[in-house]
């Protein structure tokens, strides 16, 4: 059995165990900043090649990570956009289509196949990857511009492309400096030196500790944010906790049984892990997600579900998504510092 500790999380020989993950985690803006500016000259001369070429027919984003640019660009993208996170490209792609793959780390065989086949069919490729890379070898053709990338951080490398992309008007504004400085405030205020009265990282973990996270996000990138804090909390807690539609989550927080003042915390029906509802508020204000939020909050409210919520503060939508996201991975490492086996 484990159970949640909550004096680790202000505990400084506990928080020297997790200290580089948490280096790491605060290094996110500084990441973004470096990889800007040494990308600077691949960039422009992306974007004067881009130029030469027109614009394409299609834009199809291959790799794993494609589905960040999907995310992003769909509502934005005045040509269609494809996702394409299998190995190689769809049948279609060809000459008149513009390929980007982002690879963090430029060892993905799969990366590799979609930019080999890219360059096959003599269309335009633009890779972010570390150059000489197994996946920067695969690119190299008279269509392909590879932007290089050193620090293996998926987010940073996902900037470097949407800057692109906003270059040459396929994309919106994904300012660098917005969304470090924005991954920064996170860093701040989610900092181990911020006590647990304060600190919203571990407010939120502790929140967590003995419950269902139900994670919901109401735009297209807040909800890809809660997919990606669920699947964060499942790797550190090694239980459940899910994401999705409103509609997917509504049913199991009506499913809760209400509380009662009178139940016994320790009777054994208890020890089932109530949900508790996690809203990652990205400031939207369309009319049918408000709907759909206030569905949300209203059956956690008859069943005595609890509601914590994340907010964003940034006035970008890149940099509200990685604020969310930051903000999450922070409470999920909290989370696992916290939770400790019965010996």
């Amino acid at each position: 059995m484990t159970w949640f500790d909550e004096s680790r999380l202000d505990d400084e020989r506990a928080l020297a165990t997790i200290d580089q993950l948490l280096r790491s985690l605060a290094g996110s803006g500084a990441r973004i900043r470096r990889e800007a500016a040494d990308a600077a000259e691949a960039l422009q001369e992306a974007v004067r090649r881009a130029a030469e070429t027109g614009r394409p027919r299609a834009v199809v984003a291959a790799g794993p990570d494609s589905r960040l640019l999907r995310a992003v660009l769909e509502p934005f993208c005045p040509v269609p956009f494809v996702a394409w996170p299998a190995p190689g490209l769809p049948g279609w792609a060809g000459s008149l289509d513009l390929v980007v793959v982002l690879a963090p780390t430029g060892s993905d065989p799969g990366e590799a196949s979609a930019a080999a086949e890219a360059v096959r069919r003599g269309a335009q490729l633009v890779v972010a990857a570390p150059a000489g890379s197994l996946v920067a070898q695969h690119s190299e053709g008279r269509d392909s511009t590879l932007i290089p990338v050193e620090s293996g951080d998926t987010l940073a490398t996902a900037i470097l492309m949407l800057t692109y992309l906003n270059s040459i008007g396929l994309g919106p504004e994904a300012d660098a400096d917005n969304v470090a400085d924005a991954l920064d405030d996170v860093a701040t205020s989610c900092s181990p030196h911020q006590d647990i009265s304060v600190n919203p990282g571990k407010i939120l973990a502790l929140s967590l500790a003995d419950s269902l996270p139900v994670v919901w996000g109401g735009s297209v990138l807040a909800a890809r944010a809660a997919r990606r804090v669920a699947e964060g909390l499942r790797r550190a807690s090694g239980r459940g906790a899910i994401a999705g539609d409103a509609d997917d989550l509504l049913p199991v927080i009506e499913a809760a049984r209400p509380r009662n003042v009178f139940d016994d915390p320790f009777a054994e029906e208890q020890a089932v892990a109530r949900p508790v509802l996690v809203v990652l508020d990205d400031g939207a204000t369309d009319e049918i997600m408000l709907g759909q939020r206030r569905s949300l909050t209203e059956a956690a409210d008859a069943r005595g579900v609890r509601v914590e919520v994340v907010e964003a503060g940034t006035n970008t939508e890149v940099g509200r998504y990685a604020s969310l996201l930051l903000q999450g991975t922070y409470a999920a490492e909290y989370l696992r510092l916290g939770l400790v086996a019965d010996e």
